[in-house]
């Protein structure tokens, strides 16, 4: 872990954790037995399922290529958090921008470590449910929809469905701001909503396993910020995805193929 950042002079947060430190987690995979593959992810107060589908067929644009794709859907239960949403957007029929910003980003970041030809004219549907949110969901759904299309993936090839791993590495989402604690900006890795809705700068980095970066989503909530914060937030971020990785290598052990990308 990267050490604690000076500003913050050895304080911790409300729920104890110092500034650089992941919430607790936990991850089943195989908690649904219906789908190719599946992982229940706990991350702190925030609970997702992901399941993946294997569809044989392709998109629209894929069509005529041997060429697959893998896309994600995002959704949340009325009573993820503490107030019930009125209606869900299935019921209502029109989605919020948030959602499809979400599923885009999963997708992207399931298929910077995927090789769509390998999986040759194939569909591989990632469902993301909260079943909880305590913020970071968007991230969480990266972390369980990676392990849940892994182990997917693993179930095909023992089938003969792939001629071998179609992935090249982990990949793992973190969520990082800048709050203000005692009139000092001080990074937090591992947001809760809590500290989300008052945080002054807030970013969404995903991480692969070989070091390489597949997103970073940053915005000033209500501030700008230094291009020296900037560094100090990415850094944070990437310590706090090498811990991930080390439980995603732990929970499901992979030997990915020699001719990785650059």
């Amino acid at each position: 872990m990267a050490k604690s950042p000076k500003t913050t002079s050895g304080e911790t947060r409300p729920d104890g954790r110092a500034y650089d430190q992941l919430r607790p987690i936990q991850i089943q995979i195989g908690y649904q037995t219906a789908a190719e593959g599946s992982a229940l992810i706990e991350q702190g107060q925030t609970r997702v399922l992901c399941t993946a589908s294997v569809e044989h067929s392709q998109p629209p644009h894929l069509r005529g290529t041997p060429r697959g794709w893998v896309t994600a859907e995002y959704g949340m239960l009325p009573r993820a958090n503490p107030k019930r949403r009125a209606l869900r957007e299935s019921v209502t029929g029109r989605r919020k921008g948030r959602t499809f910003e979400i599923e885009r980003m999963i997708g992207r970041a399931l298929r910077s470590v995927t090789d769509l030809t390998a999986i040759g004219p194939r569909t591989l549907y990632v469902d993301c449910d909260v079943l909880q949110a305590d913020g970071g969901t968007r991230t969480a759904s990266v972390i369980g929809g990676f392990l849940a299309l892994a182990d997917a993936f693993q179930k095909g090839v023992q089938k003969g469905q792939f001629a071998s791993m179609p992935i090249h590495a982990y990949v793992a989402g973190i969520s990082v701001g800048l709050i203000r604690r005692r009139g000092v900006r001080a990074p937090h890795l591992d947001m809760t909503f809590e500290e989300d809705t008052a945080a002054l700068v807030d970013m969404n980095v995903v991480w692969t396993s070989n070091g390489r970066l597949a997103e970073v989503g940053v915005a000033g909530e209500e501030e700008t910020f230094a291009e020296e914060e900037l560094s100090e937030l990415l850094a944070l971020s990437k310590s706090g995805a090498e811990t991930i990785f080390e439980i995603q290598r732990r929970l499901l052990p992979l030997d990915f193929p020699s001719s990785q990308p650059a």
